[in-house]
């Protein structure tokens, strides 16, 4: 079973608040942007070859008081299934790694991610030691378990599995020098601490 990665994102928004938000390349860049045109408190890190929770968890680690989101598309997961190791050895109370599991590179536009049917991402996440870690098939499964998931105490590891896009999404318009400066002088303007020169 799964879920469409619209209807899944509109539930997230829905119970977003404050959270610092990191995407991947992909899928989940561009239907956060679709859905949410925020500016400020997420950084959309395109082109980011695996790398979105080791970035997120800098954040998490900089900003111990705010609490991060951390998307990874299951293409750029498989590159890297070590970052379970380092997540689990960080052990951040105030991150939740997001795996955004609709079997296919979606930032090669939905090639088929190979043998993905068979990966099982929560168990990948159990043996690697993550200690709670959570899975979602429908909406309604993320409604119940929302809090326990979102807002307990990391390190955490969350699968939601979902459909394909239904439609092509555009990746958000901004080049990594003004997505960097966006998301600076807003973390300054929240936090109070000097960022960028």
């Amino acid at each position: 079973m799964s879920m469409p990665i619209e209807d899944c994102f509109s539930v997230l928004v829905s119970r977003w608040s404050d959270e610092l938000v990191v995407t991947s390349a992909g899928n989940s860049s561009e239907v956060w942007w679709e859905t949410t045109h925020d500016t400020e408190k997420t950084f959309y890190l395109e082109a980011s070859m695996s790398l979105s929770t080791m970035f997120a968890a800098g954040v998490a680690m900089g900003y111990p008081d705010a609490r991060v989101w951390a998307f990874l598309g299951d293409g750029a997961f498989v590159m890297n299934t070590g970052l379970l190791f380092v997540e689990r050895d960080l052990a951040l109370p105030n991150m939740v790694s997001i795996i955004v599991a609709n079997r296919c590179y979606g930032a090669t536009d939905s090639v088929d991610l190979p043998n993905g049917r068979s990966i099982d991402f929560s168990g990948m996440a159990r043996a690697a030691g993550i200690p709670n870690v959570f899975r979602f098939t429908s909406t309604k499964e993320l409604e119940a378990g929302f809090d326990e998931a979102f807002k307990g105490v990391g390190p955490t590891t969350v699968v939601l599995e979902l459909d394909r896009p239904t439609r092509h999404y555009e990746s958000p318009p901004f080049d990594g020098p003004e997505l960097k400066y966006r998301f600076g002088r807003a973390l300054e303007k929240r936090f109070g601490n000097k960022v960028l020169p």
